[in-house]
């Protein structure tokens, strides 16, 4: 039997906010799993910027951002509560946990740091990758079903293959109606999209579902704009378990890192 499908906000953004960390998710925040779910995507968005504004300091950013996936994200309507667990004069270590109904869906903490010149030891590793105009269309929602996929921008660089591949992102949708989140909390709810752009098997029946239990984000830069870049690569281990990571870029060339860890099951 399908399951109800819950009350959404309308509007050309991903979220409502109603108030005292309140929120209710339009379609565009929908899952490509369930219907009736929202996808990670947006909703680990809405976190980062929950937290970004959670006892702000100037002189300190986010450099990693962990969130832990505790079961599905209902559609609809809920709260977002944050908090300091460890304050610190040059870190601290931030929460957030997405509730409905009295169950955590999703809980996020966050290193905050201190920040300080260091541009004359700076370098970078990372790869950098194709820009979005070199780039061709991707067709997304023909691969993936759900309002938050249709909500894309999809570019795709040669070279891309089952398992690997380079792809932009970039959405036109605010995170809320109020349209005043910065660029890392709008980053931020494109990163989750990783797990799909490159899929070792095709998503749908007689296939294999790969959802990810976790994300994991470490950021040696601030990023800015509004395309993200994901230099994506795929694993699927014999038992059951697979692993997502992708270097994560924006125009200015990449960034940082994300890890997501895949439960292998039948479809």
């Amino acid at each position: 039997m399908t399951k109800d499908l819950p009350d959404l906000a309308e509007g050309f953004f991903y979220y409502q906010a109603l108030g005292e960390g309140r929120f209710c998710s339009t379609i565009h925040a929908q899952g490509a799993w369930n219907e009736h779910e929202q996808h990670m995507a947006p909703a680990s968005g809405l976190m980062a910027d929950s937290l970004e504004r959670h006892e702000p300091r100037a002189d300190m950013r986010m450099a990693r951002l962990s969130y832990e996936i505790l079961g599905l994200i209902p559609g609809g309507g809920f709260h977002i509560e944050t908090a300091t667990l460890r304050p610190g004069r040059t870190i601290e270590l931030l929460q957030a946990e997405l509730v409905e109904n009295g169950r955590v869906a999703i809980r996020a903490t966050a290193w905050r740091m201190i920040t300080s010149d260091t541009a004359a030891v700076a370098a970078v590793e990372d790869t950098a990758i194709p820009a979005p105009d070199e780039c061709k269309p991707l067709d997304g929602p023909a691969i993936w079903p759900g309002g938050y996929i249709r909500s894309l921008e999809m570019r795709v660089a040669e070279g891309h293959r089952p398992g690997a591949g380079i792809v932009w992102l970039r959405t036109q949708h605010p995170l809320t109606d109020k349209a005043d989140s910065g660029d890392l909390a709008r980053l931020m709810g494109l990163v989750d999209t990783a797990n799909g752009i490159a899929a070792r098997v095709p998503p749908g029946k007689d296939s294999y579902a790969f959802p990810n239990l976790d994300l994991q984000i470490h950021m040696y830069r601030r990023p800015e704009g509004e395309w993200l870049g994901l230099d994506n690569a795929v694993s699927f281990g014999t038992d059951g378990i697979g692993l997502t990571s992708t270097v994560l870029h924006d125009l200015q060339g990449p960034f940082g890192r994300a890890e997501q860890i895949l439960t292998l099951r039948r479809s």
